[in-house]
C-alpha cells in the first residue's frame, strides 16, 4: 500500500506538467472574481492584514495552485480553506492562482530588532534557504515567496513543520527544519518578515 504522502510525492509533481502548460490558459479577471471570497483573510488584493493569514501577493501561481490544490483533496486540512477548495476546478484554480501572483506584495509591519534579524540572517545561511526559496525569497515554481510574510504566521508553518502537523509536497520543508531550535525558527522568521 502506497503511503498517502508518499502517493503526494509523485502525483503532485505530475501534476506540474500539466499545470505548466495550461498555465498561459489562466485569466486573471475571471481569478479575481473567484477570490472575492479570499478577501476576508487574505486581503482584497491578496495583503493580509491578519498576521494568521498568508499574503497571497506576488506568490507563484503554481505554489497557490498547488495549495489550493492539497485543500482539495485533502492532502493539507485547514477549517477555513478545505470547504473553500473542495468545490473548486482546475481552472477555478489556476485563475485565482493568476490573479494573486499578479497582486504586488507588500511589506509587513515589525518593530526593529537588528539582533534578531541578524540571528536570523545566519539560520537562512546556515540552512541555505535561499537555495529553493530563491536569494531574493521571492519563491520560484511551487516553492513559496516567504520574504515580507508575517512573522506570526512564517513562526506557525516553521513548527507545523518540525512538528510534523503541517505536510509539505515532497518533504523537504519537514526535513529542513528539524534542526531548528525555537530560538532559529523565531529568529529566522523576523529575518524574512522583514525582507521587502
Amino acid at each position: 500500500m502506497v503511503h498517502p504522502v508518499g502517493f503526494a510525492r509523485f502525483a503532485l509533481p505530475l501534476a506540474a506538467l500539466t499545470i505548466v502548460s495550461a498555465a498561459a490558459a489562466a485569466d486573471v479577471s475571471s481569478g479575481q472574481a473567484k477570490a472575492q471570497v479570499c478577501a476576508a483573510c487574505h486581503g482584497a488584493d491578496g495583503n493580509s492584514s491578519n498576521p494568521v493569514y498568508p499574503s497571497l501577493a506576488g506568490q507563484p501561481p503554481l505554489y497557490i495552485y498547488y495549495q489550493l490544490l492539497q485543500f482539495r483533496e485533502q492532502r493539507r486540512v485547514n477549517e477555513q480553506m478545505s470547504p473553500f477548495a473542495a468545490n473548486l476546478t482546475d481552472a477555478d484554480m489556476k485563475d485565482i492562482a493568476a490573479y494573486y501572483s499578479s497582486q504586488a506584495p507588500l511589506a509587513t509591519a515589525r518593530p526593529a530588532d537588528d539582533a534578531k534579524a541578524t540571528a536570523g540572517r545566519s539560520v537562512v545561511a546556515t540552512n541555505h534557504c535561499d537555495s529553493c526559496h530563491t536569494p531574493t525569497f521571492g519563491g520560484q515554481n511551487q516553492i513559496p515567496r516567504i520574504a515580507g510574510l508575517h512573522y506570526d504566521y512564517l513562526v506557525q508553518q516553521l513548527r507545523g513543520y518540525k512538528s510534523g502537523q503541517r505536510l509539505d509536497i515532497d518533504g523537504s520543508m519537514a526535513e529542513a527544519a528539524q534542526p531548528l531550535s525555537e530560538q532559529d525558527i523565531t529568529d529566522v522568521s523576523w529575518y524574512l518578515a522583514g525582507l521587502r
